[in-house]
This record gives structure tokens, C-alpha cells and sequence, in this order.
């Protein structure tokens, strides 16, 4: 039995979250919200984590119902995402497994999303499609490693969606991915946009680039908010969608499951449901709690790493910005 307690604070998301052997515990959460049509700096993200780190432990720690003196390993979330952000979790992380004596693991954030997604849903071996905010990957599992097989060769599917709801000023709360959907819910007509699909590889800049440019004359010609949501969210998702169909059918596989921030959204994956449907594959998703960035993520994924007998030095338990997926090994899964 091993009960983990894990930290995420890579982005503008903090959560901690505590997990006893696949059974959560609790996974408490705060968002650093800015006002319509700005995003999220480094630097005051950063202050939102300091500011709020100790309340949201302290309510992790009272919902889960156990003494801390029962927690195995403490896990944060060692990348990739924001500098400042991450640096401030790590410290507190680090902080708290010298109070309490606990051992430290640093968790690859994608992965923590995929373990995550697998334990919640039952996937076996999925094909996968992580899509959030500052990651857009297809991947596959081969040889203890999760390959990254395809992926934005620019900004990430949820980056995009993100500031183009700057352009439109929408709310941030609680969150412009979320806005977004529901506004696209009511779009009765699609504009033609670019499409870049590139092999397995996909392009958004230019998508996004195109709606900054003309979003203002295609309402002035009649097009509503809800027009240019909708006409968005069909291409971006159509894109992933294509690749992830590719992927599927490459790797000869009857799971696709997606995980990450974007992979709550209902139409990208009603989507993906026809996909799987016309190949016969099944389709693993899951709700707001577990694809928006969380700590049980992270407690999750570093407890699969402790039971299978990965330990780090003190010196090792640093942050990367750059933190690959395909970078560490899945000592945890069998081939």
C-alpha cells in the first residue's frame, strides 16, 4: 500500500492532491484567473501559487482524512511548463518532504496526465491524444517509453483557443477554452480557415493568425461570436482528429484516449466517439477533474514511479521547463 501526496503548479492551475493505491483521497484545486482578454504572466502566476499553497494543502491534507506521518512519497510536478510557477510549487514540495521526512519524486506533467487518464477511464494501452494548453502531442507506448508519435510543431490546440478569446475579450472564468465550447454550442455557420496538417504534425499559428486578422470583418459581414467559436473548434479539432486517426490505425490499436486541459471538451470528443466508431476502436475520456491539470495527477504518477523502485538524489529533484514525454522511462508498464 502506498499513499502519495502530489503538488502541480505548471501553469496557472494548483493543485495538490492525495492518492492510496489507485483510491483518491482528495484533489483540491485553485485557478489564477485574469481578467477578459489577458493572459497569465510568469510572474504573478507564480504569486497566486505562493499566496494560496498552504490553504490548498491544508485542505488537501483535512479532505483526505489521513495524518501525514501515512504519506509514502511526496511528488511535484518537475515540468515541463512555466519557470516561475513550477520553481514555486517545487520549493514547497521540497519544503514539506524534509518536514516530514519523505522521500521526493519529480513527475513528467504528461505523464502524470496519462497515468491519470488510464486509471480513471481502465485503458489498457491507448493510442493517446494529449491536448491542453501548452501541450498538443499523439502518443504511443513502445518499449517502456511513451513515444511521441505526432505533435504541434508550434503552439499547442489549447494556447490557440486561449487567445482567441483575448480577441474576443471573453470571460476567463473559468476558463476561455471553456467559453469558447459554449459559444461554438451556438454557431450555426463555419468560415473556411487554414488547415495544416503536416505528416503527423500539426500547425495552429496560422489558423490563429488568420482568425486575428479578419475576426473584426467577418463580424462586421454578419458572422456572430458564436460563428467564429464554432468555425474555430470544427478545424482545430478536425486536424487532431486526423492525426490521431492515423496514429490509431499505425499502431494497429482499439484504444484512443484523451487526456490534458482541451480533452474535456464535449464536440472534440464527440468527434473523436465517430472516429472510434467507424474503426471499431473505443474512445477513453474523461471530465473536468481529472483533464484539467491537477495534484492526484501527480500523486498518482509518482506513486506508480515509487512502487516500481524509482528513487531521486536531493539534487536531482530540480525543475525542467523542456521536459519531454519520451524522456522517462515507464518502468511501471509492462511492454
Amino acid at each position: 500500500m502506498v499513499i502519495a501526496i502530489g503538488f502541480e503548479g505548471s501553469a496557472n492551475k494548483l493543485g495538490i492532491g492525495i492518492i492510496k493505491d489507485g483510491e483518491v483521497l482528495s484533489n483540491c484545486r485553485t485557478t489564477y484567473i485574469t481578467p477578459p482578454g489577458a493572459g497569465f504572466l510568469p510572474k504573478e502566476t507564480a504569486l497566486h501559487h505562493r499566496e494560496n499553497v498552504l490553504a490548498v494543502l491544508k485542505d488537501a491534507i483535512n479532505e483526505s482524512k489521513i495524518d501525514v506521518k501515512d504519506i509514502d512519497v511526496v511528488c511535484y510536478t518537475k515540468g515541463p511548463g512555466m519557470g516561475a510557477p513550477l520553481a514555486t510549487v517545487a520549493v514547497v514540495a521540497r519544503t514539506v518532504a524534509q518536514l516530514w521526512n519523505k522521500p521526493l519524486l519529480g513527475v513528467n506533467h504528461c505523464i502524470g496526465h496519462i497515468e491519470m487518464g488510464r486509471i480513471i477511464t481502465g485503458a489498457k494501452n491507448p493510442t493517446i491524444l494529449y491536448v491542453s494548453g501548452g501541450n498538443t502531442q499523439v502518443i504511443a507506448f513502445c518499449r517502456k517509453r511513451y513515444r511521441i508519435v505526432g505533435e504541434t510543431i508550434d503552439i499547442a490546440v489549447g494556447n490557440c483557443l486561449d487567445r482567441f478569446a483575448r480577441i474576443l475579450k471573453l470571460s476567463n472564468a473559468p476558463s476561455p477554452g471553456y467559453n469558447i465550447e459554449q459559444l461554438a454550442k451556438k454557431g450555426k455557420k463555419c468560415v473556411t480557415l487554414p488547415y495544416c496538417v503536416k505528416g503527423m504534425d500539426v500547425s495552429f499559428s496560422g489558423i490563429l493568425t488568420y482568425m486575428e486578422e479578419r475576426a473584426a470583418t467577418l463580424l462586421k459581414e454578419g458572422y456572430t461570436e458564436e460563428d467564429l467559436c464554432f468555425s474555430l473548434q470544427e478545424h482545430v479539432f478536425a486536424m487532431l482528429v486526423e492525426t490521431s486517426e492515423r496514429a490509431l490505425a499505425h499502431c494497429n490499436s482499439t484504444e484512443m484516449m484523451i487526456v490534458g486541459g482541451v480533452g474535456c471538451n464535449e464536440r472534440l470528443q464527440e468527434m473523436m466517439e465517430i472516429m472510434c466508431q467507424e474503426r471499431g476502436a473505443t474512445l477513453f475520456a474523461t471530465d473536468e477533474r481529472y483533464c484539467i491539470d491537477n495534484g492526484l495527477m501527480i500523486a498518482h504518477a509518482g506513486a506508480e514511479m515509487y512502487k516500481s523502485g524509482i528513487r531521486m538524489k536531493w539534487e536531482d529533484c530540480t525543475i525542467l521547463q523542456r521536459y519531454r514525454t519520451d524522456a522517462v522511462e515507464a518502468t511501471w508498464r509492462k511492454d
